[in-house]
């Protein structure tokens, strides 16, 4: 099947349209029967649940995974919030229970500064081996040509005039 257009400007259009249909769109799990009354607590609760990891998915919000640990904890932060927790003790209890692993962001404490840190550690690491490589290099002598031999000298000689 072909289709014809009338202009490049409809076929732009369209090709804008399917690109737009296509594009991935965030993934959220929430269920109808998890979503709060109160818009301000269910606020509170998805920014909260934007910040944990699905311990199962990796790399996934509680709120994008369809894990039931997911579901769970996203009960569990409802809960929390309907008992009167602030966001920091929600987020506090949480990670009490399950560690900081949950965290889509960990903290900068502890032994987590070694992770905040190796990446800036491994490119300056990188950047003094690759320096002291160069200074070597351009510090080096180039290898001095042999001169030919006097047999060499007449072989060369005789090659060159045929």
């Amino acid at each position: 099947m072909s289709v014809r257009f009338k202009s490049w400007q409809s076929a732009v259009i369209l090709a804008a349209a399917l690109m737009m249909a296509s594009a991935p769109l965030p993934a959220v799990a929430v269920q109808p029967d998890e979503v709060l009354a109160d818009t301000a607590l269910e606020e509170r609760a998805r920014d909260i649940s934007a910040g944990l990891r699905c311990v199962v998915c990796r790399n996934e919000s509680i709120d994008q995974s369809n894990a039931e640990i997911a579901r769970d904890l996203r009960l569990l932060v409802r809960e929390r919030l309907v008992a009167g927790d602030s966001d920091d003790d929600v987020m506090r209890y949480i990670v009490e229970r399950y560690g900081e692993y949950v965290l889509m962001r960990p903290t900068m404490t502890g032994s987590n500064i070694l992770l905040w840190l190796a990446p800036l550690a491994l490119i300056l690491a990188g950047g003094g081996l690759s320096l002291a490589y160069i200074r070597r290099r351009a510090g080096a002598q180039a290898p001095a040509e042999a001169a030919l031999s006097p047999e060499e000298e007449a072989r060369l000689q005789a090659i060159l005039k045929e």
